[in-house]
Order: C-alpha cells, then structure tokens, then sequence
C-alpha cells in the first residue's frame, strides 16, 4: 500500500451498506484491539460472535499457518484432509451423520432450507413446500434466508419474496399450531433469538417444536450460526436443551473469525442433497477446515465450556451492580457469552447510543434490535479483561444518563 487507509476510504470507496465505528483496528490479541493511533480497547463485540478464542489465539495461528504451507483451495471436484477431519469431528460430537461444509452461517442456512424443501418433496411430492419460521427471527442476507427470518425490513426494496414461508410467535407453541400442517416441511427456529433481542427459547417450547414436527413428518431445523461452538456453555445448545434437530447449522464461531460454516444433518435426511444439487466453490477448503477444526477441539472441552458459564455469572453481577447504580436496564437475559441487556421503558430505542460512548471509553460492544445491549466475547475472555471493560462500560452508561 502507498498510503494508509483511513476510515474516510470507506464512505469514498466502499458500497454504502455499513456504518463502521470510526475507530480502525489494526491488531488484535487475546480480547484486546489497538487501532491506528495505537489506543487500545477491551472487545465485548468479538466480531458479532466471531472470535469465539479471541484474537490471533495460537492455537488457531498454528493451524492456519502450517495448513498455508500445504494447501488452500482444491475445489469441490476433490476433497482434502482437513475437510474429512473436521466433519468427522463435527459428527463424533453431535447428533449428526453428515456434514456440509461452506462459507458462512447465510449460506449454511441457505443450504438447510434447500435440503429441507428437497427432502419434503423427493418423500411427499411438490405440496410439502411449506416452511415455518417466527417473528424477529434472523437467519441470514441471501434473499431466501431473509424471507425465512422473521424481520420484514431485510427483505423490503428487493421485489417479491418466496413463497410457502409463514411466521409465529417465538415461545408461543399455539402460533405454530395454527400454522403448522401436512404442507408444512420444515420448522426453524433459533434455540436463543440473537438479532431479534437475546431471547432463550423456553424448554417445553422447542420440545413443542419436535413433537409438531414428528406429528407432520416435518424438519425441525436448528439455526446454531450465533449460539453454537461453545457460545452457550454446550458446544450447542440443542445438548443444553436436550431436544434434537433434524438439522443444525452452525458458523461465526466454529472459525474463530476464519470465514467457514456448516450445515449437520442424519442419514435419514441428507440422501436429498444428491449429487449436483447444491454447492459452495469455497465450502471445505482446507484452510477453513484446519482452522474449524483446531478451534472446535480447543472450545469441545470442561476447562473451556465451564468457564464460559462461570463468565456468564460474571457478566450478569457487573450488569447489575451497573443496574443498580443507573437503572437503565428493565432485564438482563441471555446464555453462556451471549448476553442482551434490554433497555429500561424510560431508556427505550437507546441502546445503540450506549455504543459510541463505550468505544470512547475503550470498550467495544453490540446491540440486539435498537433496544438490547449485546455482548458476545471470547469465550476465554480474561475475567480481569471482564472487570476493566466492564468499568468502561459504567462509565459510557453514566455519560447516557447525564445526558452527554
């Protein structure tokens, strides 16, 4: 490069569809940044639920480093070492038979609905279309899966939306019950809503989900993008909540902010995906796939899923004592390192202004909708990085309510 980027590149070169912070970060380790004036800031956001090990974490360096010495792309007209180890390892782990391998969480999703629809039909014929899926619900930007998630706002401006998707209440059992029959194909739902506000499914509502879907030879599907790889406190949460997909999809933190997703499934449903009829020219390259896998066999331990609960309690007290103090906050929810502060009513649609205050005071942080503070850390984010980004965070909420 002839000269350093700026964050004013972005508004000059860069498709208007984000609305970056104007900080820029330049390096990363562990769970701190420093941007290009060298000052340094605490991650809470960790790349939307990304970094599940934080930054530049050796393991997964290691990994990346010595499978970029060997190989990086094949095409699917091959596989490769690193693929078969990790969908081996994704499959010793869970519920699933099979795994496809692709680039991100949308397209993971993408391919979770395709299979479903295929599935219905190759066994039931073109009237077993039908999907159901809940309000507020997020599941991806490919045009299908925004159709599928439950916020009407991603898919307006682009034309008409695919048809056969219809949309209940989460944690309503009865909504689906009126929705769900003999044309249905597929149910699916987010064990915890992640955009829609930080919200846990409740127990007998997803077994709800599973007897619905036994009862009408439908798919329940489990969209893990946000909640899987350790992100919960199980390596998924389905294991939390002891009710079983038919299939599962999972990204952001199975890479550890390498781009990489995946779609799991039983042999009972992935005879579907026949040969040619769904791909993904990078899906199963191997350095994804090393990177995968690395991350998935350090986050699939006691020392690393335990810790991430005793984090969880973390948090909580520190949101809080910070409550307590402010009261700005009308409920604190969420699981594992996923966590949602939600706004109190004389605070309402204010969340989104908690976050330039932080990042002033060196804390980088998330919202859930316009109303929910969000934070999804490492998941081995220091608990002293927790203390000091947490007194951050006190101070940036003070600044709201002094009304600076």
């Amino acid at each position: 490069m002839s000269q350093t980027p700026t964050r004013a590149d972005f508004d000059h070169y860069m498709v208007p569809n984000y609305a970056p912070q104007k900080a820029v970060p330049v390096r990363g380790e562990g769970s701190r940044l420093w941007d290009q004036e060298g000052r340094e800031y605490i991650d809470f956001a960790g790349g939307i639920a990304v970094n599940g090990l934080g930054h530049c974490h050796p393991v997964l360096v290691e990994a990346l480093t010595a499978q970029a010495n060997r190989l990086w792309h094949l095409s699917n007209v091959y596989t490769n070492e690193p693929a078969l180890a990790l969908a081996r390892s994704l499959v010793e782990r869970t519920f699933a038979d099979k795994v496809y391998l692709c680039s991100s969480g949308g397209e993971a999703n993408e391919a979770a609905l395709k299979l479903a629809r295929r599935w219905a039909h190759d066994h039931h014929g073109e009237h077993k279309h039908r999907i159901v899926s809940f309000s507020q619900s997020f599941h991806g930007r490919t045009f299908f899966t925004v159709s599928v998630g439950g916020q009407p706002k991603y898919s307006q401006g682009f034309g008409p939306v695919p048809g056969g998707i219809v949309h209940g209440h989460y944690n309503d059992l009865d909504s689906v019950r009126n929705l769900i029959d003999d044309d249905t194909c597929a149910v699916m739902v987010e064990p915890m809503q992640g955009e829609g506000g930080i919200i846990p499914a409740a127990p007998e509502f997803l077994q709800g989900l599973r007897d619905l879907c036994d009862a009408f030879d439908a798919l329940l599907i489990f969209d893990e993008v946000q909640t899987g790889a350790g992100r919960t406190g199980s390596l998924y949460a389905y294991q939390q909540y002891g009710v079983t997909p038919d299939i599962l999809t999972s990204a952001k933190s199975l890479g550890g902010g390498f781009p990489v997703g995946a779609m799991l499934t039983t042999d009972r449903v992935a005879p579907a995906m026949a040969i040619g009829t769904h791909g993904s020219t990078y899906g199963g390259n191997p350095l994804a796939s090393a990177v995968a896998l690395a991350a998935v066999e350090f986050i699939d331990t006691p020392e690393v899923l335990e810790g991430v609960k005793r984090r969880h309690d973390l948090f909580r007290e520190h949101l809080e004592a910070i409550n307590r103090q402010h009261g700005v906050f009308r409920e604190i929810r969420g699981m594992g390192l996923l966590i949602g502060a939600e706004m109190a009513p004389e605070y309402e649609g204010r969340a989104k202004d908690i976050l330039p205050l932080a990042l002033e005071e060196g804390l980088m942080a998330l919202i859930a909708g316009p109303n929910v503070l969000r934070m999804a850390p490492s998941l081995v984010i220091p608990e002293a990085d927790i203390a000091e980004g947490m007194a951050w965070l006190e101070r940036a909420v003070a600044r709201l309510v002094a009304g600076q």
